[in-house]
């Protein structure tokens, strides 16, 4: 097929598009300063259990009601689902049949929770005998869960009654409570607690209230976490106005549901206009954008939102986006993230982040310069500990993030940019995994096809060298994802507590994926247009 007709069925214009979906975008980030993101199965039934006293209690009973999934779980599949089905679980065991059922039935409470449990005591197809997805805290969380459940099945409701004493759900083989109870110890001993473990204070329950050392943000968060803001106030507290106000404010968007995570402002905004600028797209931007973002850097770096600690992965996107938007910035803040052989993104993490790495690589890169020499000795280093962690297969996976498709799409947008030579046949490895795992109807993903994960695998194809299969593959996956774009249903992907699904930085990618597909194809055609009757010209005199 030629370019001309890939581009026509792929549904691509002859000219550029209007830009009002980017223009939406970014009003979305001003209007929306603490910024769009799903509600949290985990969450809300957090404030389910531990504040029963907030406005719309009845409204989070009916969220985790109305979302429970047919096999009785909560979540995503395979071990994604342990986390929010152990939350919502003991959410529901802690409803108290003095509350007043406004759209709810005390039996059908019941009902959920016997399926949930069903589901967690199965020892051969439940949550807790998948791999255990490496989400924040999860070794924390889950024994927490546990140890409640099995509390309250020591007397449950009359109609659980065939659960009494069924004693705690099973946990996934290798995890245990050892975490858990020096947590446990260092919270009763008085000493501080680590900046990153604020996000999960909930798992310490009545021994978070008003812990020592823990102090609220001026916005009312405690760990930029709902659940946690909860569990350190403890109750109705109106000495806290800030915190009460917070936790007010968190359950707006989603009719008394919360997200895992909020406010999430410098994340949300440093990624959405990094992806829309690297793709070429970005209007003019509010210069308080660009200045929220450059406030938000200090010596240690930035963070996602007030309350969380700075970290690496948002401190190198945030330098990356000014970068873009002609306000390049020392990247000396990331310093303090090198370990010497790759960043961590937290100092003390356990494990470590491609994607962290890769946006520090593009960080660097668009900071300093590919010939700046200190730039290019990290930029080898980088290269080589990434290319190091390729899969066979040609993709990456990455800690923060469910699917392949986003790590390999920041890792090989990142190599393509400042990896040089070295590079080049790991990036050719990824495009050609990406082309191969493609869905017959155009789209990729891990579970099923999504628009976000196609609009990752149609970045890491244009990405690649020119050649009819790509041609195939991006009118394919462009035209399937311009009926994706507005499809209900839309499944969280990022990793948190439980998956997540941040809109604004989504809709980003699929408007970046969109634009350069429209590009390349209008390009193509253009080029074979030109070839076509370059041809006519030279046989003219043969006619």
């Amino acid at each position: 097929m030629s370019a001309e007709a890939l581009a026509r069925d792929a549904g691509v214009a002859p000219a550029p598009g209007s830009t009002s979906v980017v223009d939406e975008l970014v009003a979305e980030l001003w209007r929306h300063p603490s910024g769009r993101t799903s509600a949290s199965p985990y969450e809300t039934a957090r404030l389910v259990s531990l504040a029963p006293w907030l406005p719309r209690h009845a409204d989070r009973i009916r969220y985790l009601l109305a979302a429970q999934s047919p096999d009785g779980g909560w979540g995503g599949p395979d071990g994604y689902a342990l986390v929010p089905t152990l939350s919502a679980v003991e959410g529901l065991l802690a409803v108290s049949p003095r509350d007043e059922p406004a759209g709810w039935s005390p039996d059908a409470v019941d009902d959920a929770v016997d399926r949930a449990l069903r589901l967690l005591f199965d020892r051969v197809a439940g949550p807790a005998t998948c791999p255990v997805p490496d989400l924040p805290a999860v070794d924390l969380i889950v024994p927490a869960l546990v140890e409640r459940i099995a509390d309250h099945l020591v007397d449950p409701p009359p109609r659980l009654a065939g659960w009494r004493g069924a004693g705690p759900p099973p946990m996934p083989v290798g995890m245990d409570r050892r975490r858990l109870d020096r947590i446990r110890a260092l919270a009763a001993s008085g000493r501080p607690m680590p900046p990153k473990l604020l996000h999960a204070l909930e798992v310490l329950g009545p021994a978070a209230r008003h812990l020592t050392g823990v102090t609220a943000t001026t916005a009312g968060a405690v760990g930029a976490s709902p659940a946690a803001t909860a569990a350190w106030l403890g109750g109705p507290d109106e000495t806290q106005p800030a915190a009460l106000g917070y936790l007010t404010q968190a359950m707006t968007e989603h009719g008394g549901a919360v997200p895992c995570a909020t406010p999430i402002t410098v994340f949300e905004r440093a990624w959405v206009l990094s992806t829309l600028a690297r793709a070429g797209v970005l209007p003019v931007v509010p210069p308080e954008l660009a200045d929220g973002l450059h406030d938000a850097l200090g010596p240690g770096g930035a963070a996602t939102g007030p309350g969380l600690p700075m970290d690496a992965d948002t401190t190198a996107v945030t330098l990356y986006a000014l970068a873009l938007l002609g306000r390049p910035t020392d990247p000396a803040c990331l310093s303090g993230y090198d370990t010497g052989e790759h960043f961590c993104t937290w100092q003390g993490e356990d494990g470590s982040s491609v994607t962290t790495n890769a946006h520090v690589l593009d960080a660097i890169g668009r900071c300093l310069g590919d010939d700046d020499p200190s730039a290019a000795a990290v930029s080898r280093r980088l290269t080589g500990w990434l290319i190091d962690r390729q899969q066979a297969d040609g993709h990456w996976s990455d800690r923060w993030h469910a699917s392949p498709y986003y790590a390999t799409y920041c890792v090989v947008l990142a190599l393509r940019e400042h990896g040089g030579p070295a590079a080049r046949p790991a990036v050719q490895r990824a495009v050609a995994w990406v082309l191969d795992s493609q869905r017959a109807d155009g789209a990729w993903g891990r579970w099923r096809g999504t628009a976000e994960e196609t609009a990752y695998g149609l970045l890491v194809v244009l990405a690649g060298s020119p050649s009819p299969r790509v041609d195939a593959a991006v009118a394919v996956a462009a035209r399937r994802l311009s009926t994706m774009q507005d499809a209900g249903g839309v499944p969280p992907l990022w990793h948190d507590k439980d998956l997540y699904h941040p809109t604004l930085i989504v809709r980003a990618a699929v408007a970046a994926a969109q634009a350069s597909a429209t590009a390349r194809l209008n390009g193509s055609a253009q080029t074979a247009a030109g070839r076509w009757s370059a041809a006519l010209e030279s046989n003219s005199g043969h006619c």
